[in-house]
């Protein structure tokens, strides 16, 4: 009878869907690149490439793929961005983070080369007078010192050897800032606009003339100011009213009419056209549902844009409602048809174009999917023409990868709400082990469509994987985002619960092996979850997350008076935190545990998740941990994601009963581990 007993024990974890031996090295290895960008000639290609704790900026011949040029960033740098500022000149823009996860802060500091490698100039930054990054990089003497971002703005002509900058001068707490023409070579600056609001940003037409700016004082309220022409006065066009704001994304043609994206009070973003003499407001695109998204590799503020080659004239966006689509403002534009032609050539893929040849005829295209990493591809506009030239993970064959299914449905309060679940590729899709993957943030961040590197690996070890865009999550209107608001431990977290219950009615998982996992909110959600719901879950890991909401809010508050300010607007109340921080809610946990911290993350300090485990070993919850006094915001060496990713895959398959990595790790120097 024992032995019977303990069959069914095993039984009852044994996975409906089969795993082999996971290989986590195809997962924790860095893609060959980041971003690719064909230059304005055609002749060059640049290509940001990820090392273990940094970024490599390459240059290369776009016929033999020789390299040119390269600039290396030192230890925890990285490219924030990079543009052909002229046709044979890049400006580069520097970043900083301190682990894998954390997003790059733009750090201010300003790069220049040539496409050959010559004149390499440091023109802004922290560092620009005490000798910069190395032997060949110089900085300019006697610049003062000031952080500089790039403003997007019409393509230089090939004498033009300036660019548009918004300046911010160091040493300065909630600063103004500028706008100023500054010198590729020499870094030398010319102020072209101020404005009278703090931490502005910037807008030109179609003549490279500021004509827009937008930010917010202290309060943390949005200002919008316009001026017709370079010589008028500044005027405020818009203050943020009940939460809602607009911000511009282009001009058309003559530059008679703005394009700006607005909020609404419910429902998504709208794209509305201003007839800037009359004041006349259309809107000219508006999904039913999704806001105007990102897709693929591109980041920035305005990425969702599409806008006419070399222009600033915005000719549609893309929606990720579900599966990223395209839609245009004038669907018989010649881009409009160029699209629809790329997006039948690759079905079921996301296409982006991501730059042109000054001429339009050379343009490369990025696909990817939620099997595919993401491919480049040169298409010749003329001879319509695709030419494959690089696959950014190519050890991953789309075929065998695990797809992901979006899914809309009604949370308890009659919010909708959306997400989608990735199925092990094999599996009948029913009655699954499942790992519910809450996102981090929480806010101004969504899941999307596309390849998702810890969701395959998890339907590699045989689970199903759910994520949700929870409220308070990007991507469907202000009114959706602001839905989370004060929310943490509340309604945002029920919003996972609600969805695992819904997983569990629609027969994708099985009721008894459901786990939470996450890193940063996501691991605070997921502690969060295995207290709040003690019988739902099996058990719980946290990543690089934060745990003790009162301390968190203690730091925001010390960082500055406008995090401070913001912190009690989304998060909450000092006062009532404590009743909704996993650390002071351990006693209530029944499931295990598994934690992952580094001793370098400023956003998610360490000591949070030392007080969680010592929280929970003093309530007698099993708790595995593993430390490394090196790391940050998410692990950078690949021995230590294989080491956490091999942890992980074996705490799960514990009390899930899916795959396990295919050889064990050995912990690597520095970590500790219980």
């Amino acid at each position: 009878m024992k032995k019977l007993l303990m069959f069914a024990a095993l039984l009852a974890i044994a996975p409906a869907h089969a795993a082999a031996p996971v290989d986590v090295q195809a997962y924790t290895r860095s893609g060959q690149f980041n971003e690719l960008k064909i230059s304005p000639t055609g002749d060059h290609l640049a290509a940001t490439v990820p090392l273990e704790d940094r970024t490599v900026l390459v240059v290369m011949d776009r016929k033999t793929l020789a390299v040119t040029a390269n600039l290396q960033m030192g230890a925890n740098g990285h490219i924030a961005d990079f543009v052909w500022a002229t046709p044979d000149r890049l400006l580069i823009s520097g970043a900083e983070k301190f682990g894998s996860l954390e997003a790059p802060q733009w750090t201010g500091e300003l790069f220049a080369m040539n496409a050959d490698g010559s004149r390499i100039e440091m023109l802004s930054g922290a560092r620009v007078d005490d000798g910069g990054l190395g032997t060949t990089i110089k900085p300019k003497q006697g610049s003062d010192r000031i952080a500089a971002h790039p403003i997007p703005t019409i393509a230089n002509t090939a004498d033009d050897r300036t660019a548009l900058v918004r300046v911010i001068p160091y040493n300065t707490r909630d600063p103004y800032t500028v706008a100023e023409r500054m010198d590729l070579f020499t870094g030398r600056r010319m102020r072209v606009a101020t404005v009278p609001v703090r931490g502005a940003h910037f807008a030109t037409d179609n003549q490279g003339v500021v004509r827009y700016a937008w930010g917010s004082n202290a309060d943390n309220s949005r200002r919008l100011y316009y001026r017709s022409s370079e010589d008028a006065d500044w005027r405020l066009v818009k203050a943020e009213e009940n939460g809602l704001f607009e911000v511009p994304i282009g001009f058309s043609e003559d530059d008679a009419t703005a394009y700006l994206r607005v909020e609404q009070p419910r429902g998504p973003d709208s794209i509305v056209a201003v007839d800037l003499a009359s004041g006349t407001r259309e809107e000219v695109l508006r999904d039913e549902t999704a806001d105007p998204a990102l897709i693929g590799y591109q980041h920035g503020a305005e990425t969702n844009v599409i806008y006419r080659s070399g222009t600033r004239i915005p000719l549609g966006v893309f929606y990720v409602d579900g599966k990223p689509r395209s839609a245009f403002i004038q669907p018989d534009a010649p881009e409009a048809r160029l699209y629809r032609s790329l997006e039948a050539a690759f079905e079921g893929q996301a296409v982006e174009i991501t730059s042109q040849t000054a001429d339009g005829r050379l343009a490369l295209v990025h696909v990817s999917s939620d099997a595919n990493p993401g491919e480049y591809y040169l298409f010749d506009t003329v001879d319509k023409k695709a030419d494959f030239v690089v696959a950014n993970r190519d050890w991953f064959d789309p075929g065998q990868q695990a797809t992901s299914t979006p899914f809309t449905f009604t949370a308890r309060d009659g919010m909708a709400l959306h997400g989608y679940v990735t199925r092990p590729r094999g599996s009948d899709g029913q009655a699954l082990p499942m790992v519910v993957m809450p996102h981090g943030g929480p806010f101004f961040i969504q899941d999307v469509w596309g390849f998702d590197t810890q969701a395959q690996m998890l339907a590699d070890a045989g689970y199903a994987v759910l994520q949700l865009n929870f409220r308070g999550s990007a991507g469907y209107g202000r009114a959706y985002e602001s839905a989370g608001a004060r929310e943490w431990g509340g309604k945002m977290q029920d919003d996972l619960t609600d969805a695992t219950r819904w997983a569990i009615e629609e027969g994708i998982a099985d009721r008894g092996r459901i786990c939470l996992f996450g890193a940063s909110y996501g691991a605070y959600a997921s502690l969060m979850g295995v207290a709040k719901e003690p019988d739902l879950y099996r058990c719980a890991a946290g990543y690089v997350g934060v745990y003790d909401l009162p301390a968190m809010q203690a730091e925001d508050r010390r960082s500055s008076l406008r995090l401070g300010n913001w912190s009690m607007e989304w998060v909450g109340d000092a006062a009532t935190l404590a009743a909704v921080s996993p650390n002071r809610l351990a006693d209530r946990i029944k499931a295990p545990v598994f934690l992952a911290a580094g001793g370098e993350d400023h956003i998610a300090p360490i000591e949070h998740t030392q007080k969680m485990e010592r929280a929970l070993q003093a309530a007698g919850v099993p708790v595995e941990s593993l430390y490394y006094s090196t790391e940050g915001h998410g692990f950078y060496k690949e021995a230590h994601r294989r080491e956490f990713y091999t942890r992980l895959l074996a705490f799960l398959s514990t009390h899930l009963g899916g795959g396990v990595a295919a050889e064990a790790t050995p912990a690597g120097s520095g970590s500790t581990a219980r």
